[in-house]
């Protein structure tokens, strides 16, 4: 199978083994003449960025990158590298690596010629609105995971480095022009990181799935976007250099930021603020809480759940997908509980409060309150 194709849902997206070579190309339909390269730390001098950087400069585009990027990125990522976007005199960004990355590189464009902060945008009502569109500057997005699906998304997940609660901050410009998904790019990753991107991938397919809002289009995307993860994910674990898996899992990463447009729920409901607190790896975070939202959400989702099922050649109904979500995460080496991972009891109040608040909330099939949700951290933790 030929794994190479140009798509444009939701965006201009060059998919294929070897299509970072077209970074000048693509800096050229966004009529981006100097941008910055955004990524994180971890990323700053290896293979896969030195080489982009040489092609930035090829194609006569310098070679200026901004990597000072936490994990979980804040304000005080954002405005040290609006300072460098500023003063360098870019006039766009390409956006590289995994969500943080992509996430901080995506709000440098967006707030570099703005003149209110950053939480004035936050994803509630019309807030967007507020923005100055016209100077909002134009996005490359090429990532070097395969999970959050940033690259096709209109929003950033930026934590309040004060409060420690994590807001999504949108606007529809905040779309890159193009995207470069080269499955080469994720080849180095890490089987850990092969393992949490990639449930984070089918965490997004699956709360969108669930959500009870109408969405049909999402819907068989998030579906398909499920069946991919199942069969992809674990031969990416086992073998890095499998083109093939790696390729799958980029494009069930693109399908399922696409497909929540529909909505997200429970699973990102807390691992947002377990996320903020602990600064704990978001895609494993939510494989760690997928098996407890699920039995959670149950009475709402049971029918729908069998026939994703069906649909995946995954035996015994909901219960047997419960048991293939546990098997996998097993599989991969998913830690059993979020305890494990370093999570205590201690907060608990604290972070019911900022799973209540978190817009994914609003996508869960079962109503979320104090009591429940605060019995759903426990079973977690």
């Amino acid at each position: 199978m030929n794994l190479t194709a140009n798509w444009s849902y939701p965006t201009a997206i060059r998919f294929g083994d070897g299509r970072i070579a077209e970074i000048g190309e693509a800096c050229a339909q966004a009529a981006i003449k100097k941008p910055l390269l955004v990524t994180d730390r971890g990323l700053r001098d290896l293979p896969i960025t030195t080489r982009t950087l040489d092609l930035m400069d090829a194609a006569g585009l310098g070679r200026a990158i901004f990597a000072d990027v936490d994990p979980n990125p804040n304000e005080v990522n954002l405005e040290a590298g609006i300072k460098v976007f500023r003063d360098g005199g870019h006039d766009g960004v390409i956006a590289f690596g995994g969500g943080s990355g992509l996430d901080l590189g995506k709000m440098v464009a967006f707030m570099a010629g703005q003149t209110r902060p950053v939480w004035d945008f936050e994803d509630v009502g019309d807030w967007w609105t507020r923005a100055d569109a016209d100077a909002i500057a134009p996005i490359i997005a090429v990532p070097t995971t395969a999970g959050t699906g940033s690259e096709v998304g209109r929003a950033s997940v930026i934590t309040n480095s004060e409060t420690h609660v994590k807001k999504i901050i949108f606007h529809p410009k905040v779309l890159p022009a193009v995207v470069i998904c080269d499955p080469e790019l994720t080849v180095g990753m890490p089987p850990a990181i092969t393992a949490g991107t990639g449930m984070d991938a089918f965490a997004h397919c699956l709360e969108a799935y669930s959500s009870p809002h109408f969405h049909p289009m999402s819907q068989g995307m998030a579906l398909e976007g499920m069946r991919l993860v199942k069969e992809y994910l674990p031969r990416a674990f086992a073998d890095g250099t499998d083109m093939e898996a790696r390729a799958q899992m980029m494009a069930a990463a693109c399908m399922g930021a696409t497909a929540f447009q529909k909505g997200l729920g429970a699973v990102h409901a807390l691992s947002h603020p377990i996320g903020a607190v602990y600064n704990t790896h978001h895609g494993t975070t939510n494989a760690v809480c997928i098996p407890a939202v699920l039995l959670f959400n149950r009475p709402e989702i049971e029918d729908r759940i069998e026939a994703a099922a069906a649909y995946m050649g995954i035996k015994g109904g909901f219960d047997g997908f419960l048991a293939f979500v546990k098997n996998l995460n097993a599989e991969l080496g998913i830690p059993g509980r979020l305890g494990d991972m370093g999570v205590g009891t201690d907060r608990i109040d604290e972070l019911t409060a900022m799973a209540l608040e978190d817009p994914s909330v609003g996508g869960n099939p079962v109503k979320m309150t104090v009591e429940n949700t605060k019995a759903l951290f426990v079973e977690c933790i």
